[in-house]
């Protein structure tokens, strides 16, 4: 894991707005000067008060005044709302960043640390913990820090005042404090929880509409869904006892900090009565332990979000420092892309071994095809080609440079990956073909769809090219969805093809068509194949068995035929299954 010294919440909040943080400074300066604003009727009542005192008949003198006392208004009304502007832009501008940054992880974390987590997670992470930064960075950062350093000045010049006043003055807000403390004492302990409770039910709503085929099958509702309803109810039931037990908590605060009069007024006119201050100091004092309760009030309104922030923070951080696939960032020059596997092992929990000390070597512009028993290790070989893991010993190597030394996006570029469950966006059909190569044209997507085999079903559809496929493709059938990735895979025009049962799902009657245009656009191409129809792999350059993570046997089907028991099986197995179709 990436090594990073502790820092504090606010300490990870503000590296991560870095980019922004002139504006952030801007608009901690306006909404200081807001606040400072809104304290300037303060002063102008005090002044009122002393004229009048004083004996002023004028009217000239009180206008000005108040016309301070509205300037000072319309202050706080222009320099808050401009840090609020400049807050939310800064804000939003870094929640884009960091959710950038997020996804982009997410390319360079191992394929298991992806696929081993359920999505639930990855979406309360991008989506709500990052939402939830919204708060510190628009609202936190300028309005507790000006909420916070003005009052401290009005403390000071209470104190320059007079001193016991300014004592008086800060009774009640020891008091809340003391209570405030009492109630906060575990609360970031019940933010966690909280966290986890909406965590789960985050989980379990995406497995339940996952699943929600299944679920139907079955005739099972979402009330009578255990792992769902037990997810929501729990939820629910966590904030309703934590906001019960802490209602009394916060009740007693929120009516002891405004009750500011309670000490200084007594406090006070104990002191003027006995001629220890004088008048217009008494009033200046209440007055201003007036105008310390509202900023005071509106800080502490963030101590929820400022003990949520630590674990907000973990969550986020986790993921930003979670393993990464070990590969360098330069790019490299490939002069061929032979390929080529020494003692690759592997394993993906570092315990129970998948893959022991493969070698193989695959030339460029052949076909090689995986073939062997369900869990034998094939998947797994391809996908390590792909550089979707790292292997655990042994190497692998592209074009005489080890994978580790070719950066992620260099790999990807030469590499078009089709598995049997491909994903399709929620997007036309157009633009799904078209994520194979974003600069290609209509024509071009068309042609290459005819190509493969997909023009003339996507033609059917109701709005052709421009038809919608709906989430994860689910208005078109598992063949249809297959094709279409086929042809994506194709558009890109990578240098390797991986075809991971791609044919799976295509229905006898296609298969011929597909095997011939897959054949058409792999041309000159590196092709590797993992296939249990047999029949579509019989002219492969080389033919590798796969047995329980080991190669049992290489090279052309007449070979195999001969040498591999294996390979005699499972094509006796296979021409059987298929006469018998």
């Amino acid at each position: 894991m990436e090594k990073q010294k502790k820092q504090s919440p606010l300490g990870i909040l503000w590296g991560w707005g870095k980019a922004h943080h002139g504006k952030f400074i801007l608009s901690i300066v306006l909404a200081i000067l807001g606040v400072a604003c809104q304290m300037i009727p303060y002063f102008c009542v005090i002044n009122i008060i002393s004229k009048l005192f004083a004996g002023e008949k004028s009217f000239l003198p009180y206008l000005a005044v108040c016309g301070i006392a509205l300037a000072g208004y319309l202050g706080k009304v222009l320099f808050s709302n401009l840090s609020t502007v400049i807050s939310h832009n800064a804000a939003y501008k870094t929640l884009r960043d960091l959710r950038e940054r997020v996804v982009n992880k997410l390319t360079k974390v191992p394929m298991g640390t992806i696929l081993d987590t359920p999505s639930g997670y990855y979406k309360s992470i991008i989506v709500d913990r990052i939402e939830s930064m919204e708060v510190p960075f628009a609202h936190l950062l300028p309005e507790m820090t000006a909420n916070i350093l003005v009052p401290l000045f009005i403390i000071v010049y209470l104190f320059v005042l007079d001193w016991r006043m300014a004592l008086f003055s800060l009774v009640t807000l020891f008091i809340g404090l003391i209570i405030m403390s009492f109630g906060m004492r575990n609360y970031a302990e019940k933010g966690a929880g909280a966290l986890a409770a909406s965590k789960k039910m985050s989980d379990a709503v995406v497995e339940y509409i996952g699943g929600i085929e299944v679920v139907k099958t079955f005739s099972q509702s979402a009330g009578s869904y255990k792992k769902y309803a037990d997810a929501v109810r729990g939820n629910a039931d966590y904030y309703i006892d934590w906001m019960a037990s802490s209602q009394k908590t916060m009740c007693s605060y929120n009516a002891v900090i405004p009750s500011v009069l309670l000490c200084v007024l007594p406090g006070g006119m104990a002191l003027w009565l006995t001629g220890n201050i004088t008048t217009m100091v008494f009033l200046a004092a209440v007055i201003f332990s007036l105008g310390l309760v509202g900023p005071i009030m509106e800080a502490f309104s963030f101590t929820g979000s400022l003990s949520m922030l630590g674990k907000n923070t973990e969550e986020i951080c986790s993921l930003l420092n979670a393993n990464e696939l070990n590969h360098s960032e330069n790019p490299v020059e490939l002069n061929d892309l032979s390929i080529q596997l020494n003692q690759v092992s592997f394993s993906y929990d570092n315990e129970q071994e998948v893959l022991h000390n493969i070698d193989l070597s695959i030339r460029p512009k052949t076909m090689t095809a995986l073939v062997g028993p369900s869990g034998s290790g094939k998947s797994t070989i391809a996908k390590l080609i792909a550089g979707f893991w790292d292997v655990t010993s042994g190497n692998i190597s592209l074009g005489g440079y080890k994978l580790t030394d070719i950066p992620l996006f260099q790999i990807a570029e030469q590499i078009s990956y089709v598995s049997q469950d491909n994903y399709l966006f929620n997007r036309s059909v157009m633009e799904n073909i078209r994520m194979g190569n974003p600069n290609a044209t209509d024509e071009e997507v068309k042609d290459v769809a005819i190509r493969s085999g997909c023009d003339s079903f996507i033609r059917g559809l109701d709005n052709g090219y421009e038809t919608i496929v709906g989430s994860s493709g689910s208005q078109l059938s598992g063949g249809e969805r297959q094709r279409i990735a086929i042809a994506r895979a194709m558009l890109k025009n990578a240098p390797i093809v991986i075809l991971d049962e791609a044919t799976a799902f295509i229905d006898p009657e296609n298969e011929a068509i597909i095997q011939k245009a897959i054949s058409a656009l792999t041309a000159g191409k590196t092709l590797i194949v993992i296939a249990h129809r047999l029949s579509t792999i019989i002219g492969a350059d080389n033919i590798v068995v796969v047995n329980n993570g080991n190669i049992e046997a290489q090279g052309t089907h007449d070979e195999l035929l001969k040498t591999c028991q294996l390979y005699q099986d499972m094509w006796r197995a296979h021409i059987g299954s298929r006469d018998e179709a």
